[in-house]
């Protein structure tokens, strides 16, 4: 198998129920995430935490040092698994994601969390533009439904169609299970 890392994207409080910005989903896309977070403990693979923070507090969630700018407590990291702060979309933006993939000589990616359609997106785009093969556990992200022009577009509508469009061309997009049984069948 390749050196893989999971990347856990902005599982952070403000998205679950009660939250400032509460999304369709959080609480199985975590419960997913923390199977994909055990799993990786255990075989001593290495695990990166992101998490967003608006520059400013009058931010409309994730606030600058607020309890809902942390990462949840499902997936909460350990000492030694490092967390980055992104203050954009792309988790790799303005960042130092990149060099810690690169210290951690991983040229594989298992990507999952919050937004689908935002943060999940760009990150397993731009991973895939640096080279790594990306996959993402789709049960283990969440998003939340959108309106355009008078066009209202339920989450999971929003979800099947950027799974779709990563599985297209940028990433490997299975479910938790079937990623856990890719990974039990290599050497």
């Amino acid at each position: 198998m390749s050196k893989i890392a999971l990347i856990i994207v902005d599982l952070q409080n403000d998205y679950f129920q009660g939250g400032k910005y509460e999304l369709e989903g959080t609480e199985d896309a975590a419960t997913k995430a923390l199977i994909l977070l055990e799993y990786f403990r255990a075989k001593k693979l290495p695990v990166v935490h992101v998490r967003h923070e608006f520059p400013s507090a009058d931010a409309p969630f994730f606030a600058p040092n607020s309890d809902g700018a942390k990462i949840h407590t499902s997936v909460q990291e350990l000492e030694t698994e490092p967390v980055v702060l992104k203050h954009q979309i792309n988790s790799f933006r303005d960042t130092n994601l990149k060099e810690i993939l690169d210290e951690l000589d991983v040229d594989s990616v298992l990507i999952c969390g919050a937004m689908s359609h935002m943060c999940i997106d760009a990150v397993t785009r731009a991973a895939h533009d640096f080279g790594y093969n990306c996959n993402v556990a789709h049960d283990a992200c969440a998003t939340l439904g959108l309106e355009f022009k008078g066009v209202t577009v339920p989450a999971n509508h929003v979800h099947a169609a950027f799974m779709a469009a990563l599985d297209f061309a940028y990433a490997n997009v299975v479910s938790t299970d079937e990623l856990l049984s890719e990974f039990n069948k290599q050497p």
